[in-house]
């Protein structure tokens, strides 16, 4: 009894199913295409090309994979020689590297956006520092790059990008790259030679956070240059300016340095492939607010990072963040869950364009597939009604016979319909009607 009792439900889920089943695979489906071409996650690591060991860059590099760790994104640091190698690997058409540091005025915007290059922003100022010894006469003397002539100074490997800046330092001072014997050794065996004074000089251009620049600017018998020309370098080379090192920066108590320093710095870049994630354009803007936001030796709170000061493109997501902040889900939200409804909210409006008219659709639909099941065995009493009609006489027993034997078949069979109790009018006005057939059967067989 009890199982027949449970075929009378308050809903059919299974006709829902079938009334519903269409369009809501036709949504599923679109949402799955949607979420493939919007393509909202971004890929699970990514390789970041950084610099020398004991560099600015490797030091920042570090700091970046430590940021994006928290948001479950792995960085593989990748060392390199510096600048010009970083932007080798991004030029490559094979290579792995998806995001480097570079150097301004390291290329052309026009070659940039040839080979599809975008910038991330500035990241801070990179002053050139020439460190000289102390120790010679001419090294106390040193102010102007042409007495660097006959000195052995290092200026690193070529892949560095500050080789081919320094010649250009040289040049315009009326100094050729042979007057000036040039090493190309690393920052770290070169820091020895210096002092051990095997070498005259070296140059680096760093942020000042890298740890051999701050252990030269302590070193007795080891001085750094002062360009007090650096305005006019600056007019000369637009991706250079002019920073200041403010007396005692270093060490107030020990008041180092004991003056000014003037400097020309171009600045670090983070430079992708146009094809960076959104996603982890948006994390990495946002690691570069968090490690370069401070207040530095150069530079006030909140000037860096920044689209300015780059002559490659600056990405668009990146230059929305500068201007006015963070977006608005990503204050509210976390990372994952802001960026899903930020790729996906045109899909999701979509979806709600569409839902509004499906809700309107299916529930007649579904009301028809139930009373369908009632109403498709009219059919069968109709033919009932049409058989008995117009029968020639010696046919009539026979003909009757047969369709009350049909119509017993009927009404068993639509004792076996399960349909839910609100239809239950439906069905019990076709058991009723079928009970009208028989009775008019019955009724010709009485008559004939």
């Amino acid at each position: 009894m009890m199982p027949k009792i449970l075929k009378f439900t308050q809903f059919s889920l299974r006709d829902f199913i079938v009334t519903a089943g269409p369009p809501i695979f036709v949504l599923v489906f679109i949402c799955l295409l949607a979420y493939r071409l919007v393509d909202p996650s971004p890929p699970a690591q990514l390789r970041l090309s950084t610099g020398q060991e004991n560099s600015a860059y490797e030091v920042f590099g570090k700091r970046y994979a430590d940021e994006l760790a928290k948001h479950s994104i792995k960085v593989i640091l990748e060392p390199s020689q510096g600048s010009q190698e970083n932007l080798q690997r991004l030029n490559a058409p094979n290579s792995t590297t998806d995001i480097a540091f570079v150097q301004s005025g390291s290329t052309e915007h026009a070659e940039a956006e040839r080979k599809g290059l975008v910038s991330i922003g500035s990241l801070f100022t990179e002053p050139v520092w020439l460190f000289v010894r102390a120790a010679s006469e001419r090294g106390r003397e040193l102010t102007q790059l042409t007495q660097l002539k006959g000195l052995k100074i290092n200026v690193g490997p070529e892949g560095t990008g500050v080789p081919s800046l320094f010649k250009k330092l040289l040049s315009v001072n009326g100094v050729e790259p042979s007057d000036v014997r040039l090493g190309a050794l690393d920052n770290t065996p070169a820091t020895v030679e210096l002092l051990e004074g095997r070498i005259d000089g070296l140059v680096f251009s760093s942020a000042p956070d890298a740890p051999l620049i701050q252990m030269l600017l302590q070193t007795p018998g080891i001085r750094l240059f002062d360009f007090v020309q650096s305005e006019a370098y600056t007019r000369r080379f637009p991706f250079l300016s002019h920073v200041v090192l403010p007396r005692g920066i270093v060490d107030l108590g020990r008041d180092l340095p004991a003056k000014d320093y003037h400097l020309i710095a171009p600045t670090a870049t983070l430079v992708a492939r146009e094809n960076l994630h959104p996603a982890l354009v948006d994390l990495f803007v946002q690691a570069a607010s968090n490690i370069h936001g401070q207040a530095g030796w150069f530079h006030r709170q909140k000037e860096f990072p920044t689209a300015n000061f780059t002559e490659i493109p600056v990405v668009r997501d990146a230059e929305k963040f500068y201007k006015n902040g963070p977006p608005f889900m990503q204050r509210y939200m976390s990372f994952w869950l802001a960026n899903f409804f930020e790729r996906m909210w045109v899909v999701i409006v979509a979806l709600g364009a569409l839902l509004l008219p499906l809700s309107r659709v299916v529930p007649p639909l579904y009301v028809w597939k139930v009373r369908s099941r009632v109403y498709r065995w009219y059919g069968q009493l109709r033919s009932v009604e049409q058989a008995v009609e117009g029968v020639k006489p010696e046919l009539r027993a026979k003909c009757y016979a047969e369709q009350l034997q049909r119509l017993d078949v009927i009404e068993e069979k639509v004792n076996q319909i399960s349909i839910p109790l609100s239809f239950a009018e439906e069905l019990y006005g076709l058991r009723s009607h079928i009970h009208f057939v028989r009775s008019r059967v019955m009724s010709l067989i009485a008559t004939q």
